[in-house]
């Protein structure tokens, strides 16, 4: 009841909401020209209908963020929210890169073409043999080579669709845990929910960005009129990097190793979390907006 009265009672400094206020509107305003440029050049609805709805997770984000920063106590329910559009951003990430190879039976037929050359002349620089793909130290130590085809698209598929339903099952346990007063975010205590659960996202989340470079590695080429690279990067610093650095933040607070003046005058853990995420999704979205145009120039 304690920890209930504290988070009612707090409220975070000025400096920090205003600051988190103007670059939650600097990430507004980015997301609707975006989108809105995308509609207007609504030429190639297969890619860029998964596109928007990656792009809609930077202000779903920065708005959990400080909705969460500002009212503490819903901060698991805004966080819940964003885990179940985090996942869904996943699939529409994943399912972007396929649409940009033309569809699934067009890129399980380009991965049967690239696995029968490459048994005929290994691709040294995508480390494929015998039209396979090798795994790199340690994972060579626990897998076999993923054959070119349409197992390794449905390896990849299945490592990208795993995330999303742990990620759902978490959050849905996250409410039950919460109810009962077990969740205990951001505790690593025996008798927390949260630990546990973050074992086994750590681990899901691992696979699932595993896959992702494992399908970027092969089809790097094939999709380098999107730039790739700079899109992969970016989706992976907002959704894998703010996941460890929740759980590093926790762990540090859990240490006692926060002792700079900025960390204790926001207090809670969430609160430092949720204005590390409303100063970040404004650089993550910088990226996307400058690449995204460069693809949306060779759409039209």
């Amino acid at each position: 009841m304690k920890i209930t009265d504290d988070l009612l009672s707090y409220s975070p400094p000025l400096w920090a909401t205003f600051i988190a206020g103007l670059l939650l509107v600097i990430t507004l305003t980015l997301s609707i020209y975006l989108i809105f440029e995308h509609l207007a050049s609504y030429k190639n609805p297969e890619e860029q209908k998964f596109l928007i709805g990656v792009i809609l997770m930077v202000p779903c984000y920065s708005i959990e963020s400080f909705v969460s920063l500002v009212n503490p106590s819903i901060s698991v329910d805004c966080s819940i929210l964003r885990d179940c559009y985090e996942s869904f951003a996943m699939y529409c990430f994943g399912r972007y890169l396929v649409a940009c190879l033309g569809g699934e039976e067009r890129t399980i037929q380009f991965m049967e073409r690239l696995g029968y050359a490459s048994s005929l002349t290994p691709l040294l620089d995508l480390d494929c043999d015998k039209g396979t793909v090798k795994h790199p130290f340690p994972m060579n130590y626990f897998l076999k080579p993923w054959k070119l085809g349409q197992w390794f698209y449905q390896v990849i598929k299945f490592g990208i669709v795993q995330y999303m339903i742990i990620k759902l099952l978490t959050a849905l346990l996250a409410v039950i845990f919460e109810a009962f007063g077990v969740y205990c975010e951001g505790e690593f205590k025996w008798g927390c929910g949260y630990p546990y659960m973050a074992v086994v996202l750590n681990f899901s989340q691992s696979w699932a960005l595993y896959c992702l470079i494992q399908f970027y590695t092969v089809t790097k080429d094939e999709l380098a009129y999107i730039k790739p690279l700079a899109k992969f990067l970016t989706f992976k610093s907002i959704v894998f990097l703010t996941w460890w650095q929740g759980v590093a933040i926790a762990l540090f607070s859990a240490l006692g190793l926060f002792r700079s003046p900025i960390a204790e005058s926001l207090q809670l853990k969430s609160s430092v979390q949720d204005f590390i995420i409303c100063i970040e999704r404004r650089w993550p979205l910088l990226l996307l907006f400058t690449y995204t145009f460069s693809h949306l120039n060779l759409i039209n």
